[in-house]
């Protein structure tokens, strides 16, 4: 499986692609930061995000596209940005009909560290632990880019199972009011 993790931001929208499976060692193929420029127009910096994501998205061609799900902060112009940031790659991911799937901070944080409340730095040094990088990734927006896909890897799979065992749940149960 081969997934984009995106942490959206707009003068920082982290970016990372991992590929494997749950339960065997994953593979880092790439990661850096799509970035625009404060003083930009708004309608100019979503566009710039668009097209770094573009980008991304041509040369790694992901199967799955894991977007950090925005929450509320106590900012409501970052929260503003933010989910601004993250509808672009919901927007990209659609186009080409690649599967979004949005991941809390806390989910990812305790998928990869195992606790939800871990720091930035405990998220930076065990994604460059399971992807036997040499060091962290900087700056920490795409260590998280890089935490969300392998959050997502791993998650997946489950999440699969539980969608088609209510799906089959929602059949059977249709099926017997139609009778």
């Amino acid at each position: 499986m081969r997934v984009l993790g995106v942490d959206p931001g707009l003068t920082r929208c982290g970016v990372g692609v991992v590929e494997g499976v749950a339960g065997r060692p994953l593979t880092m193929l790439g990661v850096g930061v799509v970035r625009t420029p404060v003083d930009a127009d708004l309608s100019h910096r979503l566009l710039a995000v668009e097209q770094g994501l573009e980008q991304w998205l041509d040369e790694h061609r992901p199967e799955y596209v894991a977007v950090e799900r925005v929450f509320s902060q106590h900012n409501v112009r970052t929260v503003m940005g933010t989910a601004q940031a993250s509808a672009v790659a919901m927007l990209c991911a659609a186009r080409r009909g690649i599967p979004v799937a949005l991941h809390t901070p806390s989910e990812v944080k305790a998928a990869v560290t195992g606790t939800g409340r871990a720091e930035k730095a405990q998220v930076g040094a065990m994604v460059t632990r399971l992807l036997r990088l040499s060091s962290p990734p900087k700056p920490a927006d795409a260590a998280d880019a890089l935490a969300l896909a392998i959050c997502h890897i791993w998650r997946a799979p489950a999440q699969n199972r539980l969608q088609q065992a209510v799906a089959r749940h929602t059949v059977s149960t249709t099926k017997g009011r139609t009778a």
